[in-house]
């Protein structure tokens, strides 16, 4: 029996409606604020069932594009990338300040997510909108990421994350979510790609190939197919092998 333990996030409050089943499964999560999809009715809602469930608060923000749900990449200037992410987050704090709920963390969107992994122009917005806030405030972080590298050097604490219902090509980036092979949908397929990643800190990409990771938190898309049963199994699996949610 191994010693392990890991957190499990969610992406929530993106007009999929399951959170009320997802919260009792998880141990921290990434509220919509705004960009790709939320506003302050459903930010409060879902704030109000993570502090039932005791589940830790991270905001999700996103490039400001509902139509597409923040999974394009917009050509925004530095300023104006700063500007909605500072928003957003705050739109979140000016809520968890009125329920005594400290931010736990912050976690990029979709196409902003993957942009600040390697680009380090955007990495930097990232880097300077989590040193305009006073409080310390995780950052979940792919590993071997331009945004990794750059708030290590400074001084803002991360997280690194993994994604169990997502493939990875060889160099660690996403598999696209226009090839069929994206996501993983099979709940053996997802807690052996997951329990690898934990036991091995490696990785079997797409290509048959096993890539070295790290991750303390993995992520279940809050709007993937059946994310309530993937959970539910998963985390069975997981406890069966002696790992610890926390």
């Amino acid at each position: 029996m191994n010693n392990f333990s890991i957190d499990i996030n969610v992406d929530v409050g993106e007009g999929v409606g399951n959170e009320s089943q997802l919260m009792p499964l998880v141990s921290s999560c990434n509220i919509a604020c705004g960009g790709h999809a939320g506003d302050n009715v459903t930010m409060r809602s879902v704030v109000k069932l993570a502090k039932q469930h005791r589940v830790k608060i991270g905001a999700h923000p996103s490039f400001p594009d509902k139509e597409n749900f923040g999974r394009v990449k917009m050509d925004l200037s530095c300023t104006a990338l700063f500007a909605t992410l500072k928003h957003q987050i705050e739109d979140l704090l000016s809520i968890l300040r009125e329920e005594h709920i400290t931010l736990h963390h912050v976690k990029p969107h979709g196409a902003l997510y993957n942009l600040v992994a390697v680009d380090k122009k955007a990495a930097l917005v990232i880097i300077e909108v989590m040193k305009s806030f006073v409080d310390p405030i995780k950052l979940y972080v792919p590993f071997q990421s331009v945004i990794a590298s750059l708030a290590l050097e400074n001084n803002i604490p991360i997280v690194y994350e993994a994604f169990a219902d997502r493939n990875y090509n060889a160099d660690l980036s996403l598999v696209s979510r226009t090839k069929k092979e994206a996501l993983i949908r099979d709940t053996d397929v997802m807690f052996k790609h997951v329990y690898g990643m934990i036991l091995n800190q490696k990785v079997i990409a797409v290509t048959g190939e096993s890539v070295p990771i790290k991750a303390e938190t993995f992520c279940i898309h809050g709007d993937n197919f059946n994310a309530v049963s993937l959970l539910k199994k998963l985390r069975i699996n997981l406890e069966k092998e002696g790992v610890k949610i926390r």
